[in-house]
């Protein structure tokens, strides 16, 4: 870590203890949140006033350089920071903020990027990427769960960090399911699941499907998701597709604890009755 304007600093020592104590610091938020800064740098500068009403004020623009990851998504920011003192009052604010992030598979932070931009909120922006970072690596998690319980009947056609998870039926050629798992972020920077059912089936089953039960699974989904959840509803999912392929289903196990700001019950999960 850099920091350019050190002279404030009565010896070595202190500056020593400083800096001793904001790597503590750093450390705990790193485990805390998963975001680590690798490295950093601000620069200050004393701004003129002008203004015969404002000699009274002092002004200092301090710009900030720091790059980092939170787990597997790296990021680069460049912000600056007025701050205005007068007699009675020390105020800042956020004057500009530019966000680089690295190439990633996931499109949905692009939009929000511009957004914490626009709005200059780093507090956001981190808040967000955490919390995105956490549902991406549950959702691994669980489709890594489901391949290696029903190997046979799980497929996983991009890998388990995709946003997507197939479940065929091996006695029945031509019938599955495609769960669309995607990670969203809203306006004001809450992440939400979005997950849809798109069932797939011969078209002779189709046209034999009386009471429309294909058609309507999507909307079945949606309601199993705000009665049980994500892992139960999927694996009643899988169970009600492969009933014929396993006389015995392995023991239900939980795939680990859902990040923290999961909504219960689920009333933001939305499924589409189309088919690919």
């Amino acid at each position: 870590m850099y920091q350019s304007d050190s002279e404030g600093w009565a010896s070595s020592k202190d500056l020593r203890s400083h800096l001793g104590h904001l790597e503590s610091e750093l450390l705990f938020l790193s485990t805390l949140t998963g975001i680590s800064i690798r490295n950093y740098s601000m620069k200050t500068e004393d701004l003129a006033n002008t203004e015969k009403t404002e000699k009274s004020m002092k002004k200092v623009l301090q710009r900030h350089r720091l790059s980092g990851n939170c787990h597997m998504i790296t990021f680069q920011l460049e912000f600056q920071i007025l701050e205005i003192q007068d007699k009675e009052n020390l105020s800042s604010v956020i004057t500009d903020l530019n966000i680089i992030m690295e190439p990633t598979e996931y499109s949905e932070l692009s939009e929000f990027v511009s957004r914490a931009e626009e709005r200059r909120d780093l507090l956001m922006f981190f808040r967000s990427l955490h919390f995105f970072v956490e549902w991406c690596e549950y959702r691994k998690r669980t489709f890594e769960h489901f391949k290696e319980k029903y190997p046979e009947a799980v497929h996983l056609p991009e890998g388990a960090a995709s946003s997507y998870m197939v479940v065929q039926s091996t006695r029945q050629p031509g019938f599955e399911l495609v769960i669309v798992w995607r990670v969203q972020i809203d306006e004001e920077g809450k992440v939400l699941p979005k997950l849809d059912l798109l069932p797939k089936a011969p078209q002779q089953a189709l046209q034999l499907d009386r009471n429309r039960v294909l058609e309507t699974a999507p909307l079945s989904f949606r309601a199993l998701l705000g009665a049980l959840g994500i892992e139960a509803a999927l694996e009643s999912l899988i169970k009600s597709l492969c009933t014929a392929d396993y006389g015995r289903f392995p023991a239900d196990s939980q795939v680990s604890k859902m990040p923290q700001e999961a909504p219960r019950p689920y009333a933001e999960l939305t499924c589409s009755p189309r088919s690919p």
